[in-house]
C-alpha cells in the first residue's frame, strides 16, 4: 500500500528547494530518513507524506509567500519523472490531463483528490479535498498550480494564461507575487476547493504520439504496482533479525551491530515501547515457520534449523504456544500442497523505532 507515501523524486525536489532557500539539513532528518542517498536515490520507494508537510512548513517559514512558487521553478521538465510526460501523452490537453488526475499517484500522495472538470469552454485542474494541513495549504497549492500551468505550456507550446486561479486557503497577503506567477490577476482565496482554469484550452493538440503515449500510461501504471514505502525502524529490525538467523548468528549482539547501535540501546528502546527482544525474536521465527509450512514441503527438522532451534522438540513446544497446534496439524489443516497464503502476525504492543 502506498497510501500515505510520496515518490522519491517529489521528495528530492522538495528537498532540494528547501535546502536552497536556506532549511538547515539537519531539521529535515526525520525516521526513516528521507536524506539518506541510497533511499532518495530509488525512484520505486516511496517517503512518507509527513515528512514532505513538514518540510513545506519549514520552507514556508524560511522564505514567506514565495515558497510555492520557488520551488516550482526548479521542477524543470523530467524532474518529476513519467508524470511530467503524461501532460502530453493523449491528443488533447483535456485527455492528457485526465490521465494525468489519474495516474497521480507518480507524483504525489495517491489520496489526494484531483479532478478535471469541463464547462462550457472552461478546462479545470480541481484539488477539492486537501490532505495538508491548513498552514501550509498556501505553499503546497501555489506550487502544484505553478508546475501544471508549466507543463500544459510545454504541453501546447503556448503561453496560456490562467482564465482563473482560485485557492483554498486565505492568504491574501500572497497575491502581489501570484500575480506575476501565474500572469494574472483573477486570483481568489479561500474558495471552497483549489482550481486552475483555462477557457478554450480542452481541445488544444499535444502533439501527442498515440504509441507513446499508451506506453507511457502503461509505465505509469507498473510503475505505481512497483512501488513500495522506504522501510521504517521496526521493518530494518526485522530485517535484521532474518539475516542473523540466516546467518546461524542469531543474538541480540549481533543484530544491535547490524542496527550501528549498542545492545543496551536496543533493549532500552524496545522497552520503552511495550517490547522486548524476545518478543520480536520470536514473532520473526513464528512468520518464517509459518511462512516455510504453508509455502514448502520442507521437513519440520529442516525448518527448526533455519529459525535457529537445534533440537526438533523445541520447535514443536514454540509452535504449539504460538498456534495450539503442532506444525504437522498445521500444515494438514492447509491441505497437501503448499498455499501461498500470507503470513498471519502476532499482535505487536507497539512500533519499534531504533536510535541510537
Amino acid at each position: 500500500m502506498i497510501e500515505g507515501t510520496i515518490p522519491t523524486r517529489t521528495a528530492r525536489l522538495i528537498r532540494d528547494a528547501a535546502m536552497r532557500t536556506g532549511v538547515p539539513p539537519g531539521e529535515l532528518a526525520v525516521d526513516p530518513p528521507p536524506m539518506d542517498p541510497t533511499v532518495l536515490g530509488d525512484d520505486l520507494l516511496r517517503v512518507p507524506t509527513s515528512w514532505v508537510m513538514r518540510t513545506w512548513e519549514l520552507m514556508d517559514a524560511a522564505v514567506g509567500p514565495r515558497a510555492g512558487l520557488l520551488a516550482a521553478e526548479t521542477a524543470d521538465r523530467g524532474a518529476l519523472y513519467v508524470w511530467d510526460y503524461l501532460f502530453t501523452s493523449e491528443s488533447t490537453l483535456a485527455q492528457s490531463l485526465r490521465a494525468v488526475v489519474d495516474l497521480r499517484g507518480v507524483v504525489t500522495d495517491p489520496t489526494v483528490d484531483w479532478q478535471v472538470i469541463e464547462s462550457g469552454g472552461l478546462l479545470s485542474i480541481r484539488d477539492t479535498v486537501p490532505t495538508q494541513p491548513e498552514h501550509i495549504l498556501a505553499p503546497v497549492q501555489e506550487f502544484l498550480f505553478s508546475v501544471i500551468l508549466r507543463r500544459v505550456r510545454e504541453a501546447t507550446h503556448r503561453r496560456l494564461i490562467p482564465f482563473r486561479v482560485a485557492f483554498s486557503h486565505n492568504a491574501s497577503h500572497r497575491y502581489s507575487h501570484l500575480i506575476d506567477g501565474f500572469g494574472t490577476s483573477r486570483i481568489d482565496f479561500g474558495a471552497p476547493y483549489a482550481e486552475l482554469t483555462f477557457l478554450d484550452a480542452g481541445a488544444l493538440p499535444t502533439g501527442s504520439d498515440p504509441h507513446l503515449g499508451a506506453m507511457l500510461r502503461h509505465y505509469s501504471e507498473l510503475f505505481l504496482t512497483s512501488s513500495r514505502p522506504i522501510p521504517n525502524s521496526h521493518d530494518i529490525l526485522r530485517t535484521a533479525i532474518i539475516d542473523a538467523l540466516r546467518q546461524g548468528d542469531l543474538s541480540l549482539e549481533t543484530v544491535a551491530g547490524r542496527l550501528a547501535t549498542s545492545p543496551r540501546t536496543l533493549q532500552r528502546r524496545l522497552r520503552d515501547l511495550g517490547t522486548s527482544w524476545r518478543e520480536e525474536v520470536e514473532t520473526v521465527r513464528y512468520e518464517t515457520a509459518t511462512n516455510l509450512i504453508r509455502n514448502t514441503t520442507l521437513p519440520f527438522r529442516s525448518i527448526a534449523a533455519r529459525i535457529g532451534y537445534t533440537d526438533p522438540r523445541a520447535f514443536r513446544r514454540s509452535f504449539q504456544r504460538w498456534t495450539g497446534q503442532q506444525p504437522k496439524d498445521f500444515r494438514r489443516s492447509l491441505g497437501s500442497e503448499p498455499t501461498s497464503m500470507g503470513m498471519t502476525r502476532i499482535p505487536q504492543k507497539g512500533a519499534v523505532t531504533l536510535r541510537t
